[in-house]
C-alpha cells in the first residue's frame, strides 16, 4: 500500500475518532468520496492499525443506530422551513 494512502487512512480514522464524525462528514473534510472513506476505514485500516480500526467501527455502529433519528430531524426541519417561507410570502402579500 502506498504511503500517501496509509497516511490518508490514518488521518481519516483519527478525525472520526476525535470528532465522533460520520463517514459523510469525513469525506467532505478530506475531499474524497464517501465510498473511498468507507473502503479506507473498513478494508485498509484493519491492515494498518487494528486498535484504531476497532474504535472507528464502534463509532460507525453508533452512527448507524442513530441515522434514522437524524433523518427524521432533518425532515422535520425541512418542512418547518417550508412552512415559514409560505407564512412569510403570505404576510408580504397582505
Amino acid at each position: 500500500m502506498l504511503d500517501n494512502i496509509k497516511t490518508r487512512v490514518i488521518k481519516e480514522a483519527n478525525y472520526i475518532v476525535d470528532n465522533k464524525s460520520t463517514i459523510r462528514k469525513c469525506a467532505d473534510i478530506f475531499k474524497v468520496s464517501k465510498s473511498t472513506v468507507h473502503n479506507d476505514l473498513s478494508k485498509r485500516l484493519n491492515k494498518i492499525d487494528i486498535s484504531l480500526y476497532k474504535k472507528v467501527r464502534n463509532i460507525i455502529e453508533i452512527n448507524k443506530e442513530q441515522r434514522h433519528i437524524r433523518g427524521g430531524i432533518a425532515t422535520k426541519e425541512k418542512y418547518r422551513e417550508i412552512r415559514n417561507e409560505k407564512k412569510q410570502k403570505k404576510e408580504t402579500k397582505l
